[in-house]
């Protein structure tokens, strides 16, 4: 009795170090993003679908095994920002239109939330270039985060202080008489 439960402490102990060894490492490995090129990238069609990831000092955009590599330390400035686009699709949108008494005009008010990242760039022979994606909410401040991390320059950098509460003291707020 006292040596089954000895083994039962042992697979739960073993169990829960295993839990915790990918929590230890620090270090987690970039997922693939499902994103949009909007504009921007040579070779690469505007409003392409395909999959952002940063890997090895490169952003790169994948889209039907094609590649578009951009060097980290080559962009000058990437910026992420929020949107919204059309919830209802191209067809059935432009089918809407035709409903009577304006009815169709009603499904264009249906959004939905997305996130953009706009990066700028410069090309091996120092031309400026730029291209913007959207992805799904949430994704573009990763993104930028590891940039950053492996040489990218941004020109709103995170806020260290915009954690703090609003009744913290800052030279920019204005003082109450």
């Amino acid at each position: 009795m006292i040596c089954n439960s000895k083994i039962t402490i042992g697979a739960i102990a073993a169990f829960f170090a295993a839990l915790a060894v990918p929590i230890a490492s620090g270090q987690q490995v970039p997922k693939p993003t499902k994103a949009v090129h909007v504009i921007g990238l040579t070779g690469v069609k505007d409003n392409a679908k395909g999959m952002l990831n940063v890997e090895n000092g490169q952003l790169r955009f994948v889209r039907n095994k094609k590649n578009s590599d951009i060097g980290a330390n080559a962009i000058q400035d990437v910026v992420t920002g929020a949107d919204t686009q059309k919830a209802v699709g191209k067809t059935i949108g432009m089918i809407s239109m035709a409903a009577p008494y304006g009815g169709g005009r009603f499904l264009s008010l249906f959004r939905k939330k997305i996130d953009t990242l706009t990066v700028e760039y410069r090309d091996a022979d120092g031309s400026l270039h730029g291209a913007i994606f959207t992805m799904a909410v949430g994704t573009a401040d990763g993104i930028k985060k590891e940039l950053v991390a492996q040489g990218a320059h941004t020109s709103i950098p995170e806020d260290p202080n915009a954690a703090q509460s609003p009744s913290s003291n800052s030279p920019n707020k204005e003082q109450k008489q």
